[in-house]
């Protein structure tokens, strides 16, 4: 993660934001988010299959990690979010100030430091490493040809490889409070509402914590990869796609 500096105190109380974060407990906050929320709740927290936790109330208003804590510890069975109680007070403590974090990076740009982050690999260990995990679904002459063209800066190439997101919008089928399933695109989602244009058309909107949403992982082979990558594997294949245009 990208270390912030610190904004001046009137700028930080400018945008609104709550106390600054711990920047140690952050930088221990970010693998066990990484470990735990990520599948869901996307890189750096800005939603995947779960809801955008930038936008959470629940993580807008917490300051200490009281009110995120207690989620995490017994999570949200009703809105498909398992509790994690193995974690410590400690850990629980950690992830809030990593999403506090990304909340203020989020909110003040002028925190971001822009560099060049991936400069080493090794082409033909990656061009290996596409072959046993990669080649089954995707194709160098067909869905990644020259895709050393469309994403040609390392770090963004990265990105794609270990979170890609997908163009198309979210297919997802929701529970409605009166039991209904309906299914749809997702027009938004987060943690306060939710708003699903049907099959036929219609849009309704919802309050996020009574309905329950299911969206298709389409990107399950790529989450299985995330605890097994090493750095050497996803810089090598970073370095082997990029030769690809």
């Amino acid at each position: 993660m990208q270390q912030p500096k610190r904004p001046a105190r009137n700028s930080h109380d400018f945008l609104g934001l709550g106390p600054v974060p711990d920047a140690a407990a952050a930088k221990r906050g970010e693998p066990l988010f990484t470990q735990n929320c990520a599948a869901c709740h996307g890189q750096n927290a800005r939603g995947g299959q779960g809801p955008n936790l930038l936008r959470s109330v629940v993580v807008l208003h917490d300051e200490k990690g009281e009110e995120i804590g207690q989620v995490i510890h017994d999570g949200r069975p009703q809105g498909g979010m398992p509790p994690f109680p193995n974690l410590s007070e400690a850990e629980r403590y950690d992830i809030a100030e990593f999403l506090h974090e990304q909340v203020e990076l989020a909110a003040n740009r002028g925190l971001y430091k822009h560099s060049d982050t991936m400069t080493t690999g090794d082409a033909v260990k990656g061009e290996k490493f596409f072959a046993a995990h990669c080649s089954s679904c995707h194709s160098v002459t067909a869905d990644l040809a020259k895709v050393g063209t469309r994403y040609p800066q390392p770090t963004t190439m990265l990105a794609h490889i270990a979170w890609p997101a997908g163009s198309e919008p979210r297919q997802a089928i929701v529970t409605a409070p009166d039991g209904k399933k309906i299914a749809g695109t997702l027009v938004h989602y987060d943690d306060f509402e939710t708003t699903l244009k049907a099959d036929d058309g219609t849009r309704s909107t919802w309050p996020t914590d009574t309905i329950q949403v299911e969206i298709p992982d389409k990107l399950g082979g790529h989450r299985s990869l995330l605890p097994k990558y090493t750095d050497d594997d996803l810089h090598n294949l970073t370095r082997y796609l990029l030769t690809l245009k």
